[in-house]
């Protein structure tokens, strides 16, 4: 397992303490290893989410692509017994 060695704000580190009490996380280590695994999901979840909005841009959807919904809900409204 790889070892980071760091230095933080001691505000932070009283934080991260208060988290050990509480029982939210069962040490400092944890609390950092949780932290840092959140921070590489987020980065990898937006990145993905950039790329799915950039493809949009460059082809937008059309009506043969988003046609049969609007089409889909008109029917389900029109069957409906108000």
């Amino acid at each position: 397992m790889a070892q980071f060695v760091t230095r933080i704000d001691e505000r932070l580190a009283e934080a991260v303490d208060e988290l050990v009490s509480a029982g939210v996380v069962s040490s400092r280590s944890e609390a950092v290893r949780l932290g840092l695994a959140e921070l590489v999901d987020r980065y990898r979840r937006n990145r993905v989410g950039r790329q799915i909005a950039d493809a949009y841009l460059r082809i937008p959807q059309g009506d043969r692509e988003i046609g049969w919904a609007d089409e889909a809900t008109r029917r389900m409204i029109a069957d409906e017994p108000w």
